[in-house]
């Protein structure tokens, strides 16, 4: 269901997810296009938090918010550390739990 429901929102033809149980209610998430999974999730953060682009690239240190965009438009792809600093800049207050996995 949760798989459904991702999938619907990022409207993306042929863009599957997997959702994975985790512990105390938790889940993992993996997506057969980790870009457009990332782009949505920057985005969801982004826009929950009422941020504009420019003021995530400023939280970032950055002059220019086309950086952040490039991911938001899922045209990069962070590294783990990357994506940790994108989270924290669009969503301080919340803890997320990230690592990477073999392919």
């Amino acid at each position: 269901m949760i798989a459904d429901a991702i999938e619907s929102l990022v409207d993306k033809k042929g863009f599957k997810v997997k959702v994975f149980p985790g512990s105390e209610g938790h889940f993992e998430l993996a997506a057969n296009d980790t870009a457009t999974l990332v782009a949505f999730l920057l985005r969801r953060q982004r826009k929950k938090h009422g941020l504009s682009l420019k003021e995530v690239a400023k939280r970032l240190g950055a002059s220019s918010h086309n950086a952040y965009a490039r991911y938001e438009q899922g045209s990069s792809v962070p590294t783990v550390e990357m994506l940790f600093r994108l989270l924290s800049a669009v969503s301080p207050d919340n803890n997320f739990v990230l690592h990477e996995t073999g392919s």
